[in-house]
């Protein structure tokens, strides 16, 4: 293998392991830092899949609450967003929003997760913000 293929697969590799990686699924796992970079766009569809509770308790950026493990999860998410664009979805540590993520790339969106969930994202020292706050 010549020098610059070599080059190449090693940035692949890199970039996988720590930006991001792509489930199987298609859906778009990503770390904290890229996660941060990619929720800085304008008009970012971002939605916190955790409980009432939990995000009352904090959240990540201007996101949204709507909670999988309600039974109109979907049907609320629909109402509120665009297949046209990419959402974002997080929870607690990564399990209930790549849930979310399955259940909602079936339905057509484009699905962007968070590794780790907000814990991933605290331990990071990335900002919480209360969730009566508008950022």
């Amino acid at each position: 293998m010549n020098m610059n293929k070599l080059k190449g697969l090693l940035i692949m590799m890199m970039g996988s392991i720590f930006g991001g990686c792509i489930q199987p699924d298609g859906i778009h796992t990503m770390n904290a830092n890229a996660f941060e970079k990619a929720i800085q766009a304008p008009d970012v569809q971002l939605i916190d899949v955790r409980t009432a509770d939990e995000f009352a308790a904090g959240k990540i950026g201007n996101a949204a609450n709507i909670d999988v493990l309600q039974p109109d999860f979907l049907r609320q998410v629909q109402a509120r967003f665009s297949t046209e664009k990419p959402v974002f979805v997080y929870c607690r540590s990564g399990k209930r929003s790549l849930n979310a993520a399955r259940k909602l790339q079936k339905a057509g969106f484009t699905v962007n997760n968070l590794q780790g969930g907000i814990l991933e994202w605290e331990q990071a020292g990335k900002p919480i913000a209360s969730s009566d706050t508008k950022l």
